[in-house]
């Protein structure tokens, strides 16, 4: 008689590793956004415009998901043609995020 043990030990592993592998191939539930991070915009004020450099000069609060406390700073501006509607003084609300070392702005609107 054949020993049915390795038969056994096959079927208990296929058993155990069957329900993880079910759910993780529909991917049902999941709310996966691949977009820009969600994170709430930060308010503002133009400093200084530079257009040619793709630079904006901010007096900004707090930015949470950089963990920065409000200062004055120079941000790079990933949409350079957004340049063309600010100028000093404008208070705005934007986003930001370290793109390698480089603090860049990846939306900004001016607050009316």
């Amino acid at each position: 008689m054949k020993n049915p043990a390795p038969a056994l030990l096959a079927v208990l592993c296929m058993a155990l590793a069957a329900p993880p592998t079910a759910q993780a191939a529909g991917g049902e539930g999941m709310n996966v956004d691949q977009g820009v991070p969600a994170f709430d915009p930060t308010p503002g004020e133009v400093r200084k415009v530079d257009r040619e450099a793709g630079k904006v000069t901010l007096r900004h609060g707090e930015i949470r998901n950089l963990d920065m406390p409000p200062m004055t700073m120079v941000f790079a501006v990933r949409d350079k043609a957004k340049l063309d509607a600010l100028k000093a003084g404008d208070k705005v609300k934007f986003r930001a995020v370290d793109e390698g070392g480089k603090l860049t702005i990846t939306e900004i609107d001016v607050v009316k």
